[in-house]
């Protein structure tokens, strides 16, 4: 890859090439789930979401024109995980789900992992302002990598399931092993852990499942314009079919492994298996609208040693647009409408612009197209 990153993105611009509507139940809307979007991903005709202000997944249907091109996606069905695993902090407290994997029957959410610093409120006195930003909170759902066992529902749809035969929800985290107490002495992500996210701090943003390895992107830190991404293999628990422990990954029996890449100063968004690479969405760390990319990660599936990715091995893919204060995208899908036109990415946006807003209480995504 040649030239400064302006050069090289100013001539990839993604187009939308249509909206479509999600449409969320009262539930949900009364939640503000719609409004805070984290995490999405395609199952089929089915569509995975989650917001980052509750402890549950959302499951909304397609809905097709006679060209077989997805117009919208309803009929959600709201997935507790309290129903499906326990919780560090039980059902109320929110998960902070900011990624989604789905692969071989199983569904994957994970939560951020990270630290909240207390926000400055309009109209407070500077004492007590100062007294806010020196408060740190530690809320232990989002702490937790939760896999559910998919099965086929009288509907012909999938849904998650507490246990189907051997094959049992579980989580990690919770008992002293959540993925930050893996990272307790690691050399580049220890000092980081008591830092919150949006101080670039540790920042959990990503998951995807490609065979039996998992990849957790890392919106902060970032090291000297490097982002990271954590790769686990993780089983079930010998002693509770209801726990997750990580497993070793490669040589060295080592339960992680750290990879680098080279994103120009951003941290990652997103990540979305596409065959055996991965999509990596990405925007910047701190609390900021952009720029926001999505890059091409080639061969993540058969990766066999930690990785230290240069900008030219991350092809570009292209630039998606940006709000002023609003229309962060958080979450890609590959959207396969299998009606010869080729995939698309379907995209969803936390904090949406009041023209994403439906009069229904929907949410439009948008539909950008990709080259392969």
């Amino acid at each position: 890859m040649s030239g400064t990153y302006p050069d090289i993105w100013e001539h990839l611009r993604m187009i939308v090439e249509r909206r479509v509507e999600l449409r969320f139940g009262m539930e949900s809307r009364q939640a503000e789930t719609h409004t805070n979007l984290s995490a999405v991903r395609q199952d089929g005709r089915c569509l995975w979401v989650a917001g980052d202000e509750t402890a549950t997944v959302e499951r909304l249907t397609a809905r097709t024109d006679a060209a077989g091109r997805v117009t919208a996606y309803d009929d959600e069905r709201s997935v507790a995980l309290a129903d499906l695993v326990e919780l560090p902090a039980g059902r109320d407290e929110e998960a902070d789900i900011e990624g989604l994997a789905s692969s071989d029957g199983w569904l994957w959410a994970i939560g951020s992992h990270s630290l909240k610093r207390k926000k400055v409120k309009p109209g407070q006195s500077d004492a007590k302002a100062r007294r806010r930003l020196a408060s740190v909170v530690r809320e232990e759902n989002r702490f937790i990598l939760v896999r559910m066992p998919l099965v086929t529902g009288e509907d012909g749809l999938p849904e998650p399931v507490r246990a189907d035969g051997d094959r049992t929800a579980a989580v990690l985290g919770g008992r002293g092993d959540s993925l930050t107490d893996l990272l307790a002495y690691d050399p580049h992500l220890a000092p980081f852990l008591p830092i919150p996210s949006k101080d670039n701090g540790i920042d959990v943003e990503g998951v995807a499942a490609q065979g039996d390895r998992i990849f957790v992107g890392l919106r902060g830190p970032v090291l000297r314009g490097w982002a990271v991404v954590i790769e686990l293999r993780l089983g079930t628990h010998p002693r509770d079919p209801h726990r997750l422990e990580a497993l070793p990954v490669g040589d060295g029996g080592r339960r992680y492994r750290t990879h680098f890449l080279d994103l120009g100063g951003l941290g990652i968004r997103d990540l979305c298996p596409d065959g055996d690479d991965l999509l990596v969405l990405t925007g910047p760390t701190m609390d900021l609208d952009g720029p926001v990319r999505v890059v091409r990660w080639p061969g993540s599936a058969h990766l066999e040693a930690p990785g230290v990715v240069p900008a030219g091995e991350l092809p570009p893919v292209g630039e998606l647009p940006y709000g002023d204060g609003d229309d962060h995208a958080e979450g890609i899908a590959v959207l396969d409408e299998g009606n010869g036109a080729g995939p698309r990415l379907l995209v969803v946006y936390d904090s949406p612009a009041e023209s994403r807003q439906t009069d229904g209480g929907g949410i439009l995504a948008d539909v950008v197209s990709f080259d392969k």
